[in-house]
């Protein structure tokens, strides 16, 4: 039997961490629990609202976050805040898959695209790997706000 996976991110600032990943992922803020959402109504707000309505002291409503894939089918991430910072190179990364199917120029033009996108939603870019056919088909590594280390694919 498989099993579902959690992603979790440590960070300074999870509400925005979540939000850039919710940018590029195309996930979406889940809303608190119990409560019905309007349509078009800001889940963050609503989780604002909650917690001041549960007691949560002001200073802590920002130590979680969470995304979740609108479709079910990718796995839920979740940020919690830490007070450290982060010291060396990822040991485990996430690959966003931004040129599925296409080779060759037409897939680095894909992969630049996308990384122009992200750099405008506050992603860093690191480094472009070209095409080394049989092995890579090329890719690009970025960094999220927090320098998380994330590869366009």
């Amino acid at each position: 039997m498989s099993r579902r996976i959690q992603v979790t991110f440590d960070a300074h600032d999870p509400r925005a961490l979540s939000t850039f990943w919710r940018d590029v992922l195309g996930y979406v803020h889940p809303g608190p629990p119990g409560v019905e959402l309007a349509e078009g109504a800001d889940p963050l707000a609503a989780w604002e609202d909650f917690l001041a309505r549960i007691g949560v002291p002001e200073e802590h409503r920002n130590a979680k976050s969470a995304i979740e894939d609108p479709d079910g089918e990718g796995p839920r991430i979740f940020f919690q805040q830490v007070p450290e910072d982060k010291v060396a190179k990822n040991r485990v990364h996430l690959d966003v898959r931004a040129a599925p199917g296409l080779q060759g120029e037409q897939r680095m033009a894909a992969l630049e695209a996308e990384c122009s996108r992200l750099v405008a939603l506050g992603a860093t870019r690191l480094r472009r790997d070209e095409p080394a056919p049989p092995l890579s088909a090329g890719f690009i590594v970025m960094a999220d706000p927090e320098g998380n280390e994330f590869c366009l694919d």
